[in-house]
């Protein structure tokens, strides 16, 4: 169901020859087209005639870009028009960088080139210029008919408006959901980029301040108890036996930095196995369920092992919950999962939580989060993510 779907219909009734509010909306709809359609054809004119001419300097495609943003608003404001006066309800265009977060483009030329090839603006260009001479028309005929065709005017008006409303339903509304599904694809590359850079900068960091600096303290000890080895072996012996110590923790901190790449166990086993070993290392007992006909496509699958992980170190952080659970289906071809707690509740993506990146995390590859956590809990999380199996 589409938001347009969703708003009351307020389709005028059958034109008839009583002037009830549709008919006299629809009279000032056709008196104000010529005006307003003067205006917007100055505007395009202008804009684009100058932005055309001035191409071979530095500031034409700039200017022309400007004039196409302007454009839009043009669209806007005649889109509020025909819902006020015609109820024609239609959707608002994607925004120009994503809908749901708005990703300004990488550079200034990279700007210039996205509001060169908006279609929205290129659209509501044309509806500007075809409008004129339809404004003179409808401006002309429904002032004559005010005065000579009074009986019939009303449905001289209908039909008048619904040329209008087939205008404003084929050059303004959204385009077709390609075009739509390519804006959010191009902000949801953007989140999967910011997410990547992030864990790399992570990576980086645990490496650099953890298993790195511990081996090169490792090596610094081992080269002192190899000075010492012939003049006091007994204090060698016990610098090799720290040292001894160092190199475990350091291979432990591999260990779990390579699991928060990519889990060894999650590869080799599925994800029974894997969610089994995160429920395992959670300070409140976790039940995990995993009724799967088959293994997911494997990014899908490290997709909900990290989403889980994420989860109940919340629960372990936060929830001061006593108990949790972990239930893994798959429903058509999507792969479910739900975690609950009997904790505190009042979870939130709203607050700039972990939740709202993770929720982008999963927009990004068509999946969904959704969390009930009323205020003293229980606190549910549902995820859910395309099979692609």
């Amino acid at each position: 169901m589409t938001v347009s779907d969703s708003l009351p219909d307020d389709r005028p009734p059958a034109a008839r020859f009583a002037y009830d509010r549709h008919t006299w909306k629809e009279i000032a709809h056709l008196l104000a087209n010529l005006p307003v359609s003067l205006a917007g054809f100055i505007y395009v004119m202008f804009t684009v005639s100058t932005g055309a001419a001035l191409s071979v300097t530095v500031i034409g495609l700039p200017w022309l870009v400007a004039g196409l943003t302007g454009a839009r608003l043009l669209g806007r404001a005649e889109r509020a028009r025909a819902r006020a006066l015609l109820g024609v309800r239609i959707d608002e265009p994607s925004p120009l960088f994503g809908r749901r977060r708005a990703r300004r483009p990488d550079g200034f030329l990279s700007w210039v080139w996205a509001g060169l090839k908006d279609p929205v603006a290129w659209r509501t260009v044309l509806y500007e210029f075809i409008r004129l001479p339809w404004g003179v028309v409808t401006f002309t005929v429904t002032l004559v008919g005010l005065f000579v065709l009074w009986p019939v005017l009303p449905y001289v008006a209908r039909g008048l408006t619904n040329v209008d409303r087939a205008m404003v339903r084929g050059l303004l509304s959204p385009s077709d959901e390609l075009e739509r599904r390519i804006a959010e694809l191009e902000s949801d590359r953007g989140v999967v980029v910011d997410t990547a850079a992030a864990d790399l900068r992570r990576i980086e960091r645990d490496l650099h301040d953890g298993a790195q600096a511990r081996l090169v303290a490792l090596a610094m000890d081992l080269g002192l108890a190899k000075e010492k080895l012939t003049e006091d072996p007994e204090a060698a012996a016990r610098m090799v036996d720290e040292a001894h110590g160092e190199v475990k923790t350091a291979l432990q901190e591999l260990r779990d930095l390579a699991r928060g790449i990519h889990p060894a166990v999650l590869t080799d086993r599925g994800l029974d196995a894997a969610l089994s070993a995160i429920a395992s290392r959670c300070t409140v007992p976790v039940d995990v369920s995993v009724d799967l006909p088959s293994r997911p496509a494997a990014a899908i699958e490290g997709i909900a092992y990290f989403t889980v992980s994420e989860l109940l170190q919340n629960v372990s952080k936060h929830a001061r919950a006593r108990r949790a659970t972990v239930d893994v289906w798959q429903r058509h071809d999507r792969l479910m999962l739900q975690v609950t707690d009997d904790g505190r509740g009042g979870a939130d993506t709203s607050a700039g939580s972990g939740l709202a990146g993770l929720a982008e995390r999963l927009d990004a590859v068509d999946g969904i989060l959704v969390i009930e956590s009323p205020a003293g809990g229980p606190t549910t999380v549902t995820a859910e993510l395309p099979w692609r199996g």
